[in-house]
């Protein structure tokens, strides 16, 4: 299994319009710091699977030479997680795409148009593309009712994405995520920062002790941190780009 994180950043992405934060100008010079909105590809020898599909799409399939995929997984309705789906529009039909009921209702109210292939999906319940194992599980992001992270595996490798969360995250998905071998975490910002919606860097590596990961990797990060270059030598931020094989 291949996974490249194709967007890492947050709903304003880095740098945010019009500000001169240190991260937003290393990001203007070509840093680390330039981080489109959060999109992840799974890549196995059958195929490959979208999570998420963040508004800066377009690009991110342009630099990767993605013109096909084999289904697009959504976690939530938030728009910094569907809006690129649109462009797909005269590059292939009838996507696949896979969710939670509430979610595939309220993006397809949007996305109509693209007539992509519905299915709706069970959280905590398997079900199987590309050769690897997929589980959505419940998380906490309000003010949604409904948000999910994403469990992937492949024999006895095993991968899990929170997706967007605060630290809440029910009994019975801290259950499934136990032991990965690798986490992409979400960690909005530094620990300094305490939000509603996410959590912040403290709070996930928390959450990476907590479910033993072999391997931690944030992601949905924000201008907040210190430029790239600086910051990863305190947290593990992933990066645009970044590829892990599992």
């Amino acid at each position: 299994m291949r996974i490249v994180l194709l967007g890492t950043g947050d709903t304003a992405g880095t740098p945010k319009i019009g500000c001169t934060c240190p991260a937003c100008m290393d990001a203007l010079s070509g840093g680390r710091s330039m981080r489109s909105r959060f999109s992840i590809l799974i890549e196995s020898e059958e195929g490959r699977i979208l999570i998420d599909t963040g508004p800066d799409l377009r690009y991110q399939l342009l630099k990767h030479r993605i013109n096909h995929v084999d289904g697009v997984i959504w976690t939530h309705g938030h728009y910094d997680h569907y809006a690129g789906f649109g462009e797909f529009y005269r590059v292939q039909n009838r996507v696949h795409v896979y969710g939670l009921s509430d979610t595939l209702d309220y993006i397809l109210t949007y996305l109509y148009f693209m007539k992509p292939v519905r299915h709706d999906v069970s959280v905590y319940e398997p079900f199987h593309l590309i050769g690897l194992e997929f589980t959505l599980f419940l998380v906490y992001h309000p003010p949604l009712a409904e948000s999910a992270g994403v469990l992937v595996r492949e024999g006895d490798k095993k991968l899990v994405i929170t997706g967007d969360t605060q630290r809440q995250i029910p009994r019975q998905s801290i259950e499934i995520m136990q032991d990965p071998d690798i986490l992409i975490c979400d960690a909005i910002a530094p620990p300094e920062y305490h939000l509603q919606k996410h959590t912040n860097a403290a709070e996930a590596e928390e959450l990476a002790l907590r479910l033993n990961a072999k391997q931690m990797v944030m992601t949905h990060i924000s201008h907040l941190f210190p430029p790239h270059d600086e910051a990863v030598k305190r947290w593990n931020l992933g990066y645009d780009g970044m590829e892990l094989v599992l």
